[in-house]
């Protein structure tokens, strides 16, 4: 901030700097708010710049009755943050005016379009210090000394409140999921997504312990909010296996078809064929203790060789093996028949899935698939009998929740940088900021 500086006054500290027209044109055109002029400038040792600013504009609005006035009742200056200017902290000495209705006969605050009333900072600070939220925690920022821990959880909790209010635009095809909050404790919350544009659009749950779970109830109410004229457009909503889910659609979305997500059934069923490798691996084990002759331990240790490291080669989709990968999966197959069989089955029903374009010949390949998958697969296979609709749903346009699972691991990723978030509500805010902008 290169100024040609008139007269230079120092006083208990502050350096009061006194400047000409000039000098105060460019300072309003650094400060670069609209209708904002600066009228002073003062450097206090130790603190900071203050800017002393005025309102371009003689008149405001009465929020009541709309009525102009030009009648100023009283002037409330105060202090607020802005950006700093390099390495100096830059604080605004604003002025929010009162006027009075000649309408109303009552006195009312101007509207000040670069902050927010009872706010210390200035809008322009909070969407920085949001976007540093986004790549840091709270207390590393607030260290800085630019806002307090407190002024940045306010200004979390003011986009919280802005984007609870706000309802989805144009939304076709939704995605439901879910996220563990805490790992292996059952405490879930929902994500809901927007799966034409891949946008985040609620994480939801109720309060249980310190932590919100996710529940039919809390996701009903949100649902609900949007408006029946949002939730009759939706045309098509994935979801994973629980009725819960399909219970709301049923209810609040009268023009939806409910989708059966095909890679949370393929979940399934990769946790039916694991569970037969561990019974294999087990009954290895328990043969080798039993088994007194040499040359027939040998074979079995052979056999649990084979399984040993075998997980991944088994349930990893086939064309995404690498070469080691693959070799084990035939050392497995060689030893395993049940294992073959099984894990044949499941490349099937993969492939049924990835290459089939049309609702008929879906239809007719899972029934096939469902004929010889009932011996080995018991508990897929009626799973799958009971979402049948809602499987098969899937072959009409291809609607999944893949793009749901990519978010899902991203909010992983915010979750686990999250130190510093006291509450789980500032962590939904800040998922939620990663896809919408705010201030």
């Amino acid at each position: 901030m290169l100024i040609d500086i008139n007269i230079t006054i120092i006083f208990f500290g502050v350096f009061r700097v006194v400047v000409n027209k000039k000098d105060i044109k460019i300072l309003t055109e650094l400060l670069g708010l609209e209708n904002v002029k600066v009228i002073s400038h003062r450097l206090h040792d130790g603190i900071g710049i203050i800017l002393q600013t005025e309102s371009k504009i003689s008149n405001s609005i009465c929020p009541k009755c709309g009525t102009k006035s030009h009648k100023l009742h009283q002037n409330h200056r105060y202090i607020v943050k802005d950006l700093p200017f390099g390495d100096k902290p830059v604080f605004l000495e604003i002025n929010r005016r009162q006027f009075k209705c000649d309408k109303c006969k009552k006195p009312f605050s101007e509207d000040l379009d670069f902050v927010r009333r009872k706010r210390t900072y200035t809008k322009r600070l909070a969407h920085k210090i949001i976007q540093e939220v986004l790549e840091n925690d709270i207390h590393s920022i607030a260290s800085k000394g630019i806002l307090t821990t407190e002024e940045i959880e306010r200004i979390l909790k003011d986009a919280s409140e802005q984007l609870s209010d706000s309802k989805p635009l144009n939304l076709k095809r939704l995605g439901i999921d879910e996220i563990a909050l805490v790992k292996g404790k059952g405490h879930y919350c929902a994500v809901l997504v927007d799966l034409d544009t891949s946008n985040l659009i609620a994480i939801l749950g109720d309060v249980y312990d310190g932590l919100r779970l996710r529940t039919q109830k809390v996701i009903g109410e949100t649902l609900t909010q949007w408006g029946i004229e949002v939730l009759e457009q939706i045309e098509e909503v994935s979801i994973d296996l629980w009725q819960g889910y399909k219970n709301l659609i049923i209810e609040l979305m009268p023009n939806a078809q409910v989708i059966a997500d095909r890679f949370h059934v393929m979940t399934q069923i990769n946790k039916e064929l694991d569970t037969q490798r561990k019974r294999e691996k087990r009954n290895v084990e328990e043969l080798i203790k039993k088994t007194k002759l040499a040359e027939k331990k040998a074979e079995y240790e052979q056999i649990l060789l084979g399984l040993k490291s075998s997980k991944y080669p088994l349930l990893k989709n086939e064309d995404n093996l690498s070469e080691e990968q693959l070799n084990k999966l035939i050392q497995v197959k060689n030893i395993s028949p049940i294992l073959k069989v099984m894990h044949e089955i499941k490349e099937k029903f993969r492939k049924i899935f990835d290459n089939t374009n049309d609702w008929y010949t879906g239809v007719f390949k899972l029934g096939m698939w469902l004929s010889k998958a009932k011996k080995y697969f018991p508990k897929s296979n009626n799973t799958i009998i009971r979402w049948f609709d809602e499987v098969i749903a899937y072959f009409d346009n291809g609607t999944n929740s893949g793009v749901v699972e990519g978010i899902n691991n991203k909010l992983k990723l915010i979750k686990r940088s999250c130190y510093g978030f006291r509450n789980f509500e500032n962590f939904r805010v800040r998922c939620l900021l990663n896809w919408h902008s705010f201030y």
